[in-house]
């Protein structure tokens, strides 16, 4: 009696995933659901890098140069405003002729072209005044695209360090820059800035934050005040640190109207936060939280502006939600996104116009070793679980 009730039970609980047109699978925290609404989304792909040059022997000089080598470019990080998505291409190996780059995502696009953002003079190798190499971007309540050039190129091959470290902001509406804030006092010849965050604090004073791994330190610039200063972390942040670790930060915003910035190292055992309001006045000491013991190698991808933290486990495809709101716990991970072709995810960022989140994901490792044939392929894919 119980294996034929178990039978008919096993039935109805599959026509009825069935009839919702999504069949879950099973992953380390769950079972992840496709979303329906976006399933049938074709998602934006391409290879490498092909950019809108001003005219064809433009294009052909580049080549020619070695400043333009399509197979070299790849897309790590991305925000989006309506239509409009702005990649940050690192300039990781020689050959890339913009580091910052806005394309479109209108329905039906299934491939791209470059646009330089806000225009090629400023993605000039050397000229200071211009981006050398951009590795993340931020997207403000204000409509202010914020941009972190390390000033650092071919980082992959023979690293070559052209400029001062800066963050620079730009208006979304009319291109122009804003404001430029060297880094250059705040730094030093060993550091890796990887990570940019940008906090407003309840007066409406505008803060910036710069992971910066190699120092175990999170840079602060008031831009009101015009100065900023570094939070070191505590030697138990990077316990068990790899020589060149990752240092992820992800700013959480709570209903109340608070900020909170949690942060990890890639390789150590535990992840920690603390109030933006200790850091933007630079008193951490005892005021860091301990959140506990991660079950695995995170690596942070993005946030949905709110309280949650997207994350997927070091070389795996799958892509977990953590409502801050509920403790740091394996049992309050949902699974919302799977890669269809094994690429990882390297940054999920809210598209507020179709009220979804899009994950920017390619085979980085494969690039990081030079093993991507004509280039890296790269997707802007809708995240289609329960977020």
């Amino acid at each position: 009696m119980r294996s034929y009730l178990a039978h008919w039970l096993g039935l109805l609980l599959a026509i009825c995933l069935a009839a919702h047109g999504a069949v879950g699978q099973q992953t380390k925290y769950g079972l992840w659901t496709p979303d329906r609404a976006h399933a049938d989304t074709q998602p934006i792909q391409w290879t490498g890098g092909q950019f809108e040059f001003p005219c064809a022997s433009t294009k052909s000089l580049f080549k020619s140069s070695g400043k333009y080598i399509a197979k070299n470019v790849i897309a790590t990080r991305a925000q989006l405003i309506g239509d409009t998505i702005y990649l940050a291409l690192p300039r990781y190996r020689k050959g890339v002729p913009a580091t910052l780059v806005k394309t479109n995502v209108q329905p039906g696009t299934c491939s791209t072209t470059f646009k330089p953002y806000p225009c090629w003079d400023l993605q000039e190798e050397g000229n200071c005044k211009a981006l050398q190499s951009v590795v993340d971007l931020v997207v403000d309540q204000n409509e202010v695209l914020w941009v972190l050039d390390t000033g650092i190129v071919n980082t992959l091959e023979t690293p070559v360090r052209k400029c001062a470290p800066k963050v620079v902001a730009m208006s979304v509406k009319t291109g122009k820059v804003l404001k430029t804030v060297s880094l250059e006092g705040l730094t030093s010849s060993s550091s890796r800035l990887q990570y940019l965050v940008v906090d407003y604090a309840p007066d409406g004073g505008c803060f910036i934050y710069v992971s910066d791994a190699a120092n175990r330190a999170i840079i602060v610039y008031n831009l009101q005040a015009d100065r900023g200063f570094r939070v070191v972390l505590p030697k138990a942040v990077s316990a068990g640190c790899r020589s060149r670790d990752v240092l992820y930060i992800a700013l959480i915003r709570r209903d109340c109207g608070s900020t909170e910035l949690y942060f990890t190292y890639l390789s150590t055992a535990k992840l920690f936060s603390l109030k933006s309001e200790y850091l933007r006045s630079g008193v951490a000491d005892g005021r860091i939280l301990d959140l506990g013991k991660k079950p695995s190698r995170m690596v942070i991808i993005g946030t949905d502006n709110g309280s949650a933290i997207f994350f997927r486990n070091e070389g795996d495809a799958e892509v977990y939600r953590w409502d801050t709101n509920s403790t740091f716990a394996e049992a309050n991970f949902k699974p919302v996104y799977r890669s269809q072709t094994c690429q990882l995810v390297t940054h999920a960022v809210p598209d507020y116009k179709r009220n979804t989140m899009r994950v920017l994901q390619s085979n980085f490792p494969d690039y990081m070793q030079n093993r991507i044939g004509c280039g890296a392929i790269q997707q802007l894919n809708h995240m289609q679980g329960c977020w």
